[in-house]
């Protein structure tokens, strides 16, 4: 077979899954970098989004029907690109904001997706815990710079030399705080985890300081597990890479073993309708 011959043929190949990223607060697409590559060498297709009044959205509103918009056409394009083949599973993965909202998405908007990863969503955005988070960021983006030193020195602090450049690379959201954090607050997590009928992935650091509810979100869910990364903080992408992204391969590969079965099961039917 020739080059021509080649590159047709690898246009043709389905990919494993299709996968949508979506990023925590203030940051960008461009703290999923570690994950691209590795995801792709593993025959999965990867579509990192910028949510509103994040990366190439800078300075846009932050709303969450706007947010669950980027999310759906991220999905959109993925279906477009998939038409040929519609029994290639889609699945969410989402870490921290990017967590609840797809969280959010998937109860709202049953049947776009196969799989949900839901990292460092380990508790409740809500009462006390939220009014207080909420105050610091109000506090902060009274600074002179709106916290964009206090960003940058802690993700120098606490992150590989590689992940603090990659939280930072797309731009740093430093106005959409208040209105991220209302958002999230209207979701009714226990009530969306409920209504999910696609299998649920929480994927938490060992040492995040937001997990002390993990267990309360995981009977939520109908069909879920619980991936702790040893190790890790809240930021478990960024900290532990490659552990996050052999958990996103573990979801593909179960989605992958869902996809057959149901392939054969409806091949069965297809050979029985046929014989009768």
């Amino acid at each position: 077979m020739g080059e021509a011959g080649r590159d047709r043929a690898a246009t043709k190949r389905m990919p494993r899954a299709r996968v949508v990223l979506v990023h925590g607060i203030r940051t960008s697409a461009t703290m999923w970098r570690n994950q691209l590559a590795p995801l792709r060498a593993h025959g999965v297709e990867v579509d990192a989004i910028d949510l509103p009044g994040h990366g190439a959205h800078l300075g846009e509103a932050f709303s969450l029907d706007a947010a669950y918009a980027a999310i759906d056409a991220a999905l959109a394009r993925s279906q477009a690109q998939g038409e040929t083949d519609a029994t290639v599973p889609r699945l969410l993965v989402g870490l921290s904001l990017g967590a609840y909202l797809a969280i959010g998405y998937a109860a709202e908007h049953p049947g776009r997706i196969d799989g949900l990863v839901a990292a460092s969503a380990g508790t409740r955005p809500r009462g006390a815990g939220l009014a207080g988070y909420r105050a610091l960021a109000a506090a902060i983006r009274r600074l002179p710079d709106q916290g964009r030193s206090l960003n940058d020195a802690m993700a120098a602090l606490f992150l590989p030399a590689d992940a603090a450049a990659d939280i930072v690379a797309g731009g740093v959201a430093l106005d959409v705080m208040a209105d991220a954090l209302g958002a999230i607050g209207t979701i009714d997590l226990e009530a969306a985890l409920g209504g999910i009928a696609v299998p649920v992935w929480f994927v938490n650091g060992r040492w995040d300081h937001f997990r002390f509810e993990e267990r309360r979100m995981l009977r939520a869910a109908r069909d879920a597990r619980l991936v702790v990364v040893p190790g890790a903080t809240h930021l478990v992408s960024l900290v532990k890479p490659d552990h996050f992204t052999a958990a996103v391969l573990d979801a593909v590969a179960e989605l992958d073993r869902r996809a057959a079965r149901e392939r054969r099961a409806r091949a069965r039917t297809a050979r029985t309708r046929v014989e009768t």
